[in-house]
């Protein structure tokens, strides 16, 4: 398909090539630098800048680009500072090694995965984010580029984040320990978890951040991909929290939800997602189908489906689908009249009416992993991981505006904010 999906590049180790890395890395961790203390705050009534964050999964680096307009690239953050600490770290842990070339031979498709998703903090002085293949979660410093805190998560792979509407927590899935972590933005430390189903994955808080819900997708690595073995890919539900006590409010079963709607044959595994402002509608992505579907939250029940073009190039073959998804990342305009949709393994994305559902002209697009919405609000911005650059799409008209170069395999796009003036770190 394109440069970078399936399992083209995927690595195997060999013994005495594996012996080798492990002395390099031991060797060059004894000359790593210590993690920095935090930064002085910045002055009261400092400007801040809104940008967007574009998180390059498999290079290990954050592009600091203009939230709107033209999505001019302003610097670019080094999410990975400490990275031959954790390699020494890894590399004397047998465990953590295995989960680590796991990462790499799994959902890294042949690379290690260093950044997958990331917020600022409130004051811009920080980006804190989360790196699956050394399973934590950081703050780092947008003045000096040096680590404020790390917090490891439970288990060996930390995911996808949500941060609370005020900005003071963020919400990170430990995937293999099937925990939610909910952390200080601006210290790293805990203040509160809870269980989920199998491979926590989405996190959203909503009614104003009095909930918190996750998604669960469950197993999606393994080649047991035939709708007949569906039952080998693990708990896969949808678990609602009180975001404060963070005891359980609610969880669905969408296996049940999909019978009732008719639809025994989709996966209930579900991905990205996509809420109305008022938070009465919820719009999904599920493994393995090449659309979503709609469920209403006060009825608990799916009330409607779109069916998105297929591409006829993209093979039919289940298991060359990265991660089982054919399509993931879902944005909805501030207006909440369109959805924006990243038709990952077909190639495209594509503004849908909310309203009809009614899809625009796709446009074509080289693996498209995510889709957020523009400082503004008028576009959808999308991530093309088969091309290293992400691209603004019109929620108006369908129509593509630009292209920005960015890094290698980018997927998370998140607006944040950093000080007027900002360029990069000065270290």
């Amino acid at each position: 398909m394109d440069k970078k999906s399936g399992s083209k590049g995927r690595t195997r180790v060999p013994r005495t090539r594996l012996l080798g890395l492990l002395a390099t890395c031991v060797l060059a961790a004894t000359a790593a630098p210590a993690a920095a203390a935090p930064a002085p705050a910045p002055p009261a009534g400092a400007q801040l800048r809104e940008v967007m964050f574009v998180g390059n999964n498999w290079d290990g680096t954050a592009d600091v680009i203009a939230s709107s307009g033209d999505f001019a690239k302003i610097g670019r953050v080094n999410i990975i500072p400490d990275r031959q600490e954790r390699l020494w770290e890894i590399y004397l842990n047998p465990i953590k090694l295995a989960f680590f070339l796991g990462i790499r031979s799994g959902p890294g498709e042949g690379h290690d995965q260093f950044v997958d998703d990331m917020y600022t903090t409130p004051d811009g002085r920080a980006v804190v984010a989360s790196r699956p293949s050394f399973a934590d979660v950081v703050s780092i410093d947008l003045a000096t580029g040096r680590v404020n805190w790390r917090f490891p998560v439970s288990g060996f792979r930390s995911d996808h984040m949500a941060v609370s509407p005020d900005g003071r927590r963020v919400a990170v899935s430990a995937s293999t320990s099937n925990t939610v972590h909910v952390l200080d933005i601006e210290t790293g430390r805990q203040v509160g978890s809870f269980a989920t189903g199998d491979k926590p994955h989405e996190n959203v808080f909503t009614d104003g951040g009095r909930y918190l819900w996750n998604m669960s997708i469950g197993e999606v690595n393994t080649a047991l991909d035939d709708p007949a073995f569906d039952f080998t890919k693990g708990d896969r539900r949808v678990t609602v929290v009180d975001a404060t006590t963070f005891q359980q409010v609610k969880v669905i079963d969408m296996r049940s939800r999909l019978d009732a709607f008719g639809r025994s044959d989709l996966s209930d595994s579900v991905r990205p997602v996509a809420f109305t402002p008022d938070g009465s509608k919820l719009y999904f992505q599920v493994s393995f189908f090449h659309g979503f579907l709609e469920y209403d939250v006060a009825a608990d029940r799916v009330t409607r489906l779109k069916e998105l073009p297929k591409n006829p190039n993209t093979s039919e073959d289940r298991t060359t689908w990265v991660n089982d998804s054919r399509h993931h990342g879902m944005s909805m305009s501030p207006g909440g009249d369109k959805l924006c949709v990243a038709g990952t393994m077909d190639d495209y994305a594509v503004v849908v009416d909310r309203a009809t559902l009614r899809e625009s002209a796709l446009v074509p697009a080289s693996k498209p992993y995510w889709a957020t919405v523009s400082g503004d609000g008028r576009s959808c911005v999308i991530s093309e991981s088969g091309a290293d650059q992400v691209t603004a799409i019109d929620f108006a008209t369908g129509r593509k505006l630009v292209s920005v170069p960015v890094g290698d395999h980018p997927q998370r796009v998140r607006v944040g904010h950093v000080p007027a003036g900002w360029t990069g770190p000065s270290s």
